[in-house]
């Protein structure tokens, strides 16, 4: 990885981006020169001062990932961000942030509390500094109060629009003994789906195309196959109902060719169709239903599997940066021993001393005559 200074990491703040590879990159690199922590925090904290409002909540999602994925080597940045937090929820607090920034860095609170990423003392003061800013919280109040007015209408008028369209073409179509039995096999008018307070976007943390939830611990390599495995067997590879229900008659889904019916009995024996059709249907919605939220739970799994093995790629990495560093500082040592050994004189080609080879050494008194 490229070595660390205070301009190279400006410039990854600067490009950074709400993307989940963009913010896995950054945050790998970050987690790569963890003992640069303090440098790293304190840049962060002074570049999502100054950032636009728009870019603050990418800025915490970088912060996210880095916590939660460096805690298993050390406490570095945990430790730094702490100190840093606090400071920074105060500023977020003062702002007039958008609904979805508000929801997201509260429910980025909620998931450090249920993680115990910080412990109850530090969640507690960054709420507090998040929740002294009026203007943010009035905005959001705004923002939900302005939402639900406005799915109220729309669920009204999607009510009266429905009930309208089947009334007309029943009485177009039916006689009024028929519409009668009819209407008791009416379809439930759909419901626009709002989305409740405890769901959150979930690029929150940057997961998937969609966004997921920060990295947890990954699964076990049986686990995640087990899961893909049972995804083969779900409903849309069920070719038998789909057959089923591709082949229904014309007319349970056509109210048009309700005028060909003849008499009540025909009608009942339509509605009796109508309503086998409408159990299989809603049966294969429910699985459809079932097979859209297990992969969902599959891409969580796959998303914190890939990021583990991410990691433990950065972790290797460094690795063998250092047995490189090393095994470079023992070549050099073998180098300088050999050279040594080399300039050493060869022992068993001297006199021996045994023998009388070497001239006895000189007294004191032949020194000084």
């Amino acid at each position: 990885m490229a070595s660390f200074n205070e301009d190279s990491l400006k410039k990854k703040l600067d490009d950074l981006n709400v993307s989940t590879q963009s913010i896995q990159t950054v945050s790998l690199w970050l987690i790569h020169h963890k003992k640069h922590a303090n440098t790293v925090v304190n840049v962060w904290s002074k570049e999502l001062l100054s950032a636009s409002e728009s870019r603050k909540l990418t800025f915490m999602y970088l912060a996210n990932d880095v916590i939660q994925n460096s805690k298993k080597k050390g406490p570095e940045y945990n430790k730094e961000f702490g100190n840093k937090l606090s400071k920074v929820f105060e500023h977020l607090g003062g702002l007039r942030l958008d609904d979805k920034s508000a929801r997201g860095i509260g429910r980025l609170l909620s998931v450090w509390e249920e993680r115990s990423v910080f412990n109850a003392e530090q969640i507690a003061l960054f709420k507090k500094s998040f929740n002294k800013g009026t203007g943010n919280s009035e905005a959001v109040q705004e923002v939900k109060k302005k939402k639900k007015s406005h799915h109220d209408r729309v669920k009204q008028k999607d009510k009266e629009s429905k009930k309208r369209e089947y009334t007309g073409k029943y009485e177009i179509h039916a006689n009024k003994k028929l519409k009668k039995e009819l209407d008791a096999y009416q379809p439930s008018t759909p419901e626009p789906r709002v989305r409740k307070e405890s769901e959150t976007d979930l690029s929150l943390f940057g997961s998937s195309p969609q966004g997921s939830s920060p990295p947890a611990d990954p699964p076990e390599p049986e686990q995640l196959i087990e899961a893909l495995q049972e995804l083969e067997s779900a409903a849309t590879s069920d070719a038998l109902v789909r057959e089923k229900i591709a082949n229904l008659p014309d007319e349970v889904s056509d109210v048009s060719l309700l005028s060909k019916l003849q008499d009540t009995n025909e009608g009942r024996v339509l509605c009796e169709k109508v309503e086998e059709a409408l159990a299989m249907l809603e049966a294969y919605n429910k699985r459809l239903s079932e097979e859209m939220e297990a992969r969902k739970a599959v891409a969580r799994m796959l998303h914190d599997y890939i990021a583990h093995q991410k990691d433990l790629l950065a972790q290797a990495e460094e690795t063998l940066e250092e047995h490189r560093l090393k095994q470079g500082k023992v070549k050099k040592v073998r180098e300088e021993l050999r050279a040594h050994l080399q300039n050493l004189p060869d022992i068993s080609k001297l006199p021996s001393i045994k023998r009388g080879g070497l001239a006895p050494l000189p007294s004191a008194g032949d020194l000084f005559t």
